[in-house]
């Protein structure tokens, strides 16, 4: 099982492109770190489709769940009976099965037209992805910039008819393994997680310089990018000489997943479903659980520093052994309690902040804090702070840490740093100044 505790090698490459940001530029040349995009070739001679294995493969026993049919509430006629070999849209080959979801299955294919790699994403019925393609859509109509192809958008969309119905497909850029799988527990390398940082940062300013929030940062969404084509050409061919397990039933037939490989590539932001995009401001409730800024929490309006605070978040899951919040009671998600933990590490909140809060539409600040921001909440205010939290910095590595994880925990949302401001921040920037030393 492939493991980072061993000190992995950087994921960054040189980038070899000019970025179109006066600030960027100098940000990314002075670290060495070039970026060349990938250009889709269109070839004259499309790719006959490969014939796989039809034996050679352990049959799994039909009466045991596998992948998709473990899902809470799955039903078999919502998902469309994908086999290993089939051609979408007359040229996207299916070689592999790479995972799947509550409304969806998520697959590996080759461009037979253009002889390279795509990822394909096959809706369950009722699942519409319109917003995503919309979003995806609006993004590759905005001028160049710096963080453009940091961010993995729909390439393709279309429709299938299966047995019980139609179902979306979108098509993306295929990429590795994201950072929750890379990490596999551990903590990151500094200089790994300070670049990682800094390039999703780069992403999230090109986002919110389109008006665009992301609202879902986590390492989930945090992917690798592959330059190398032959990472995937040795699934495909690992598919073709020992073909993987599966269930063969009547009406279909589920296969086991296969895992991305751990590669040298670029951070890329992925997984636009859940933006938000065309105003300033926005209401509802966004973000995963521990990650959710407190304006979120509080059922207020929020903009585009909820994606500041969830980097703040994942800069701490990246460089530290447990997570900052808990956010949980009895193992439940709970408001209060994350609440209070915000409180402990942060102090209570602004006059401003509960004002704003009590002039909202939402009714939950009187229940937590008086009118002063004093807390009112039943539940106590753990004993914590920042500073004792940090564990795996001492010295003047610990206070430009803890002043860079200030600058983001703010209950205000102007008070935190634009994505671009913060990715100048002066621990972010340690690698790259280093770098100019050694020179």
């Amino acid at each position: 099982m492939f493991t980072i505790c061993r000190k992995p090698r950087l994921l960054i490459r040189p980038l070899e492109r000019i970025l179109p940001s006066p600030r960027h530029h100098a940000l990314i040349t002075s670290a060495g770190l070039r970026y060349t995009p990938i250009r889709t070739q269109t070839t004259t001679t499309p790719l006959p489709p490969h014939q796989f294995p039809t034996s050679g493969f352990a049959k799994l026993d039909p009466s045991e769940p596998l992948e998709e049919e473990q899902l809470p509430y799955y039903e078999p006629k919502h998902f469309y009976p994908v086999h290993l070999g089939e051609v979408f849209a007359t040229r996207y080959q299916v070689v592999a099965k790479l995972g799947y979801g509550t409304s969806s299955t998520v697959w590996l294919c080759r461009d037979l037209l253009t002889h390279g790699y795509r990822t394909l994403k096959v809706c369950a019925q009722g699942h519409d992805p319109a917003h995503e393609v919309a979003v995806s859509e609006h993004l590759r109509n905005t001028p160049d910039h710096a963080g453009k192809a940091l961010v993995r958008l729909v390439l393709k969309s279309f429709v299938v008819s299966g047995p019980h119905g139609k179902h979306r497909c979108l098509v993306y850029k295929a990429c590795g393994m994201n950072m929750t799988k890379y990490m596999n527990g551990c903590t990151l390398p500094t200089e790994l997680g300070q670049r990682s940082l800094q390039l999703t940062l780069i992403a999230l300013s090109f986002l919110h310089a389109n008006q665009t929030v992301h609202t879902d940062i986590s390492p989930n969404n945090i992917l690798q990018k592959i330059d190398d084509s032959a990472i995937l050409s040795a699934i495909e061919e690992d598919e073709m000489t020992q073909p993987i397990a599966r269930k063969v039933l009547d009406d279909r037939t589920i296969y086991r997943s296969r895992s991305m490989p751990a590669c040298e590539g670029l951070p890329v932001l992925s997984d636009l479903g859940e933006a938000r995009f065309g105003h300033e401001r926005y209401q509802g409730d966004i973000m995963p659980g521990i990650y959710r800024a407190p304006e979120v929490i509080m059922g207020m309006e929020w903009d585009c520093k909820v994606d500041v605070w969830s980097i703040g978040v994942m800069a701490w899951d990246f460089m530290q052994d447990e997570h900052l919040f808990s956010g949980k009671t009895h193992g439940v998600l709970c408001n209060e309690q994350h609440l209070a933990e915000l409180v402990s590490l942060m102090g209570p909140p602004p006059p401003e902040f509960v004002q704003r809060c009590s002039s909202s539409r939402s009714s939950k600040c009187a229940r937590f804090f008086d009118e002063r921001g004093n807390w009112k909440g039943s539940i106590r205010i753990p004993r914590q702070s920042l500073d004792r939290r940090i564990q795996h910095f001492q010295g003047a590595d610990k206070t430009i840490f803890l002043n860079f994880l200030r600058r983001i925990f703010r209950w205000l949302p102007e008070e935190r740093p634009s994505a671009e401001e913060l990715a100048h921040d002066e621990f972010l920037m340690q690698p790259i100044l280093a770098a100019r030393k050694q020179k």
